[in-house]
């Protein structure tokens, strides 16, 4: 996973300051009634963890540091530092994060919950599952990610030890069901694709059957996603793509076989089997609990 190489913040482009900048423009675009009550006196805040939980995951906080570092430079905080310690405030979990002149936005809550959540989601629930069940490969999320926070989530799923899967429709060249009825068959589909993205760009295919990924892997996409089949078809179709194609007992073709479909902490243990590459779902990012935060001035 990138953490185990290096600062995962690096990975991100400049444009992440201008993203900050408009989220705080969006929360208050005229006056500041609130701030003026508060004024510019100096003092002390903390963010505390609400949801009834023994331990916000420090992972997925983690994963919100970044951005939370410029949002309170955005509004004249100084001193922010982290410091993860014991619960406060009876069942509250007292993240300290200490600011000076203060204007708590709820914009910046709303943002460390869903940043939060991410890498919670990952770090304690579903990384953990798959491990536990035998699986040693890529754990993905998709490309389903909220409109205009795609960054901030995909930038979580990595810092929980997730691969975040494509970024955009330019990033890779997923072939669905109406691209192969538009082109007329998934041998003619890969060939446009290929063709228009040249070698740089990776094609995958959306595979409903064994003998549709064959007919992929034949045609040369470099994944195949066998979706919404059952865990004993997945293993079963996987195994006899990987001896068919893996230059054992057939020809050999260089490719990766994705799982997805209605994959969730609930069913994904059945689905694990090491001849598939990668497990993606948007699990880790779709319909994951709230992480509730509330930001207090100490007084």
């Amino acid at each position: 996973m990138a953490a185990a190489h290096g600062t995962v913040a690096h990975l991100l482009p400049q444009t992440y300051k201008r993203m900050v900048a408009a989220w705080l423009e969006e929360d208050c675009p005229s006056l500041d009634y609130g701030g003026f009550v508060v004024g510019e006196k100096v003092g002390e805040a903390r963010l505390l963890g609400k949801s009834p939980v023994g331990r916000i995951d420090f992972v997925g906080v983690t994963s919100a540091h970044i951005c939370l570092d410029l949002i309170f430079f955005n509004c004249d905080a100084t001193g922010l530092s982290l410091c993860f310690g014991a619960a406060a405030l009876d069942t509250l979990v007292d993240l300290a994060w200490w600011v000076s002149s203060v204007h708590p936005r709820t914009s910046t809550l709303i943002f460390v919950a869903l940043c939060t959540r991410v890498g919670r989601a990952i770090s304690n629930r579903l990384l953990k599952l798959v491990r536990n069940a035998g699986y040693t490969h890529t754990l993905a999320g998709t490309r389903k990610t909220t409109p205009g926070f795609r960054l901030v989530e995909k930038y979580g799923m990595l810092v929980g030890g997730c691969d975040p899967h494509r970024h955009d429709l330019s990033a890779m060249t997923m072939l669905k069901d109406n691209h192969i009825w538009a082109s007329g068959s998934i041998t003619s589909a890969v060939s446009v694709a290929k063709a228009a993205g040249g070698f740089a760009i990776k094609v995958e295919v959306e595979c409903q059957s064994e003998e549709e990924a064959e007919e992929a892997i034949r045609g040369g996409a470099d994944v195949v996603m066998l979706d919404n089949f059952s865990g004993e078809g997945v293993k079963v179709a996987a195994g006899n793509l990987k001896r068919r194609f893996g230059g054992v007992e057939g020809e050999k073709r260089e490719f990766l076989i994705e799982v997805s479909g209605g994959l969730t902490e609930e069913n994904v243990e059945g689905f694990v089997c090491n001849e598939v590459d990668v497990i993606s779902t948007s699990s880790i990012h779709q319909g994951v609990k709230h992480v509730d935060f509330s930001l207090k001035i100490v007084h």
